[in-house]
């Protein structure tokens, strides 16, 4: 009995020692200045793609009045960009933490596919009008609250409980995306040609889909989860240590897993909402912010996510404009790149 008391004591007395090492700064003055030359770079890279976006092809003589007028009306596509970019990097950060597995997106939770199935749907029931109808601040906002409600209503019910699970949550949103679908497909292949072509267009992530219209919410949505998230950075690097040991630590595993996804939900909503699917953005961003970084302590995988989104995003929309002209359209490249990092990820055998 006295051995079992003292290996009970020995455990709780190195578990806050776990978790100080997984919240504490970087170890070495190696990985901190690795660190900063990361984060100076990735910035130095956002602020030229975001220069080069506002002043490149600018039919205007540079520091006239014409071309900064020209560069304002290009600032909405650099400020989209950016919002997508911080809510698809802390969403998926967050998201990969609470449910302990490196290689899940929240995309699996049937964001994209509601959103495809609601687009499908209206071109469907109302023609190529219903696409119309759906633009606009409070169609924007209904989307959200659609994504939200339907993500709230799966993990409150799938973690509540005595057999609460999180991979059966995982599971049944796999489930629900495959089965939204299948409906979308369904109703594509009844729509006209050029019905279908107007389809397709919406359906691709892209920076078109935005309006400016809708900034003004989704930026203050994106900042508010977002600070949250970043708020819980140090609870989060104790979740990432499990349930057990979060547990033990005195923090309600339960209640800060459904506290992060809530957040998740709010920045997975207005990105999709935004702009429309990004599939692989999130994962490609999260698995190269974590090699980058060399750390698992949220408070500098964040930022590092997120400069990357921006570099992600910014690079592929100059590339797809300037190269193929194909303006707006980002979804191609980033799901052709992510595809390829998660194939790679997954035939590490399993070294994630």
């Amino acid at each position: 009995m006295d051995s079992r008391h003292a290996a009970s004591g020995a455990a709780e007395s190195s578990a806050p020692a776990v978790a100080h090492r997984a919240s504490g700064p970087l170890p070495t003055p190696r990985s901190r200045r690795r660190y900063w030359i990361v984060v100076t770079v990735l910035s130095l890279l956002a602020v030229g793609f975001g220069f080069g976006i506002l002043a490149w092809d600018n039919p205007m003589p540079f520091g006239s009045d014409g071309f900064w007028r020209v560069a304002g009306l290009r600032t909405t596509t650099v400020v989209v960009m950016a919002t997508v970019a911080l809510c698809q990097a802390v969403a998926t950060v967050s998201f990969q933490t609470v449910a302990n597995n490196r290689i899940v997106t929240p995309s699996i939770m049937g964001f994209e596919a509601l959103y495809v199935a609601v687009q499908t749907a209206a071109i469907f029931f109302l023609g190529a009008a219903g696409l119309m109808a759906l633009t606009g601040l409070p169609q924007f906002i209904l989307q959200v609250i659609l994504m939200v409600a339907l993500s709230v209503a799966l993990y409150g019910w799938l973690l509540s409980g005595r057999y609460a699970n999180i991979q059966v949550m995982l599971l049944i949103g796999i489930v629900i995306g495959g089965g939204l679908g299948s409906i979308s497909t369904f109703m594509q292949r009844l729509l006209t040609p050029s019905e279908f072509d107007i389809l397709t267009a919406r359906l691709f992530g892209s920076m078109a889909n935005a309006e400016v219209s809708y900034l003004p919410v989704a930026i203050p949505l994106c900042l508010f989860a977002t600070g949250m998230l970043v708020l819980s950075a140090k609870r989060l690097n104790v979740v990432s240590l499990g349930k057990d040991i979060t547990q033990n630590l005195g923090l309600d595993h339960r209640r800060e897993v459904m506290r992060t996804l809530f957040f998740v939900s709010i920045l997975m909503a207005v990105s999709t909402a935004l702009v429309g699917p990004m599939t692989f953005l999130g994962f490609l961003v999260a698995t190269l912010a974590y090699q980058f970084a060399d750390s698992y302590d949220h408070r500098y995988i964040f930022p590092v996510s997120a400069l990357l989104g921006f570099v992600v995003l910014a690079g592929a929309y100059f590339i797809m404009k300037h190269v193929f002209y194909a303006q707006g359209v980002v979804s191609i490249i980033i799901e052709v790149i992510g595809g390829s990092v998660f194939l790679y990820v997954i035939l590490r055998k399993g070294r994630l």
